[in-house]
């Protein structure tokens, strides 16, 4: 799944425990006044939801088919604005759809299509927007607008019959809008949802839209189900709002200021490495777990699991609307059926190049440059040695020949430590648990 967090304000317990009946996605989202630092009640009573859970009485009653959550009549985050590229199409799967999100300059907007050209189905998320702000699928050169119509058939006759405006010829397009910086999409395809927005918008954050809040937008791509996402959840935005109050209420110079300086001293990339740290500290536990519970049945999760205190207690009301509401499982269409595939190595499970680097802007750059150093230091290395050797006696200072290889050797070594930053923190960083503690 494609994993998005974002710092909010917690919000009380007793806010949360009166609204358990509620569907989760149909909660009302205000815009609240901006607040110059949270409550002690806020952060201090965060935990004192009561984590028993009877399941019993959902079973038994059953819901009436309006009452019952339809997954693909929401709206879905695809991806921050801020991590894509308005120059290319980028492939996402979201609820179990390929979608492709780009950028349509003329009618200055995201769109979200199938990823799939009708002519021989190839992956649109692999072409290019072209000269006029087409999206072109490269197997054949076909090009679509940004109502999903094909406007150009290299193949066609010019004078044969105009097969360009066939309505098979179409890409099918999905609701989509920008909200809080980020790109959401109606996964149905239905005319009748065509507009959707003006009956039902995406879950409202008034927090980022505040500029007096300080936030990170973060995607990564997890390799379990979002519904045993819940405590990581938690966890990252503990973690978040810790740096947050932490930046809100240490100093007196003004905020504009210390935002900024806390961006140069602190970028993106930056926080996206503790980030990372914080999700793999629970993803392998996660992944497993989730095909444990698969073998059981999602419904049967409480029969295999004992949470019999506070700490699992939004776990616990997860798993409740779950079972009350959607039948104890996402409904994913007969998009997915059997069991899960086998476990992967530990180098694919705990993989961040694929899974968030190639798409965050900030790391993706970050990687660049330091691979970049890291090839700069190993050529002015090899380059200092080189004139040392072949330089003849009394060319070169001796001073200048002492430098020049304790340059080399530095270098070599700066290389070696460059090389060992950008595997551990962009490809492959095993969590090993025995010794977190000691390395820290």
């Amino acid at each position: 799944m494609g994993a998005l967090t974002i710092i909010t304000p917690v919000v009380k317990p007793s806010v949360i425990s009166a609204r358990l009946s509620i569907p989760i996605f149909r909660l009302p989202f205000t815009h609240l006044q901006p607040k110059s630092k949270f409550t002690k009640s806020k952060l201090t009573n965060y935990t004192s939801i009561s984590s028993s859970v009877s399941t019993e009485e959902e079973t038994k009653a059953g819901l009436d088919d309006h009452e019952k959550f339809d997954w693909f009549s929401q709206w879905y985050a695809v991806m921050p604005v801020c991590d894509l590229d308005k120059r290319a199409p980028c492939g996402k799967k979201v609820m179990g759809l390929d979608v492709v999100v780009w950028w349509d300059k003329n009618q200055n907007a995201w769109k979200v299509f199938d990823d799939v050209c009708p002519h021989r189905l190839a992956p649109l998320s692999e072409g290019r927007i072209d000269q006029w702000g087409r999206l072109q699928c490269v197997y054949h050169g076909w090009c679509f607008d940004g109502s999903g119509g094909c406007k150009l058939i290299p193949q066609a006759p010019p004078d044969g019959p105009p097969v360009h405006s066939f309505p098979k010829a179409c890409v099918a397009v999905y609701p989509s809008t920008v909200q809080n910086g980020i790109v959401w999409f109606w996964p149905n395809t239905d005319p009748q949802y065509k507009d959707i927005l003006t009956k039902k918008k995406p879950p409202y954050i008034p927090e980022l839209d505040d500029p007096s809040f300080t936030y990170q937008m973060f995607n990564r791509d997890m390799p379990y189900g979002y519904a045993h996402f819940t405590k990581t959840l938690h966890q990252i935005m503990s973690y978040d709002c810790a740096q947050w109050i932490a930046k809100r209420s240490s100093s007196c110079i003004k905020h504009e200021l210390r935002q900024a300086l806390y961006r140069i001293m602190i970028p993106r990339w930056r926080q996206h490495i503790g980030t990372n740290l914080v999700l793999d500290s629970d993803l392998y536990f996660l992944h497993v777990q989730e095909k444990k519970v698969m073998e059981v049945g999602n419904s049967n999760w409480q029969k295999v699991c004992f949470v019999p205190t506070k700490a699992d207690a939004n776990v616990a009301a997860f798993r409740k609307w779950l079972k009350k509401y959607a039948g104890g499982q996402i409904d994913w269409r007969n998009m997915f059926d059997g069991p899960l595939p086998p476990t992967p190595p530990r180098e694919q499970i705990f993989d961040r190049y694929w899974s968030h680097v190639v798409n965050c802007s900030s790391c993706n750059v970050a990687y660049k440059s330091f691979s970049a150093l890291k090839v700069s230091l190993q050529v002015f290395s090899v380059a200092s040695v080189v004139i040392v050797v072949a330089a003849k006696n009394g060319m070169i200072p001796i001073a200048a020949r002492y430098a020049l290889s304790i340059a080399a050797i530095l270098c070599f070594v700066g290389s070696k430590w460059v090389s060992r930053f950008i595997y551990k923190n962009y490809h492959f960083h095993d969590y090993n648990h025995a010794f977190v503690l000691s390395k820290n």
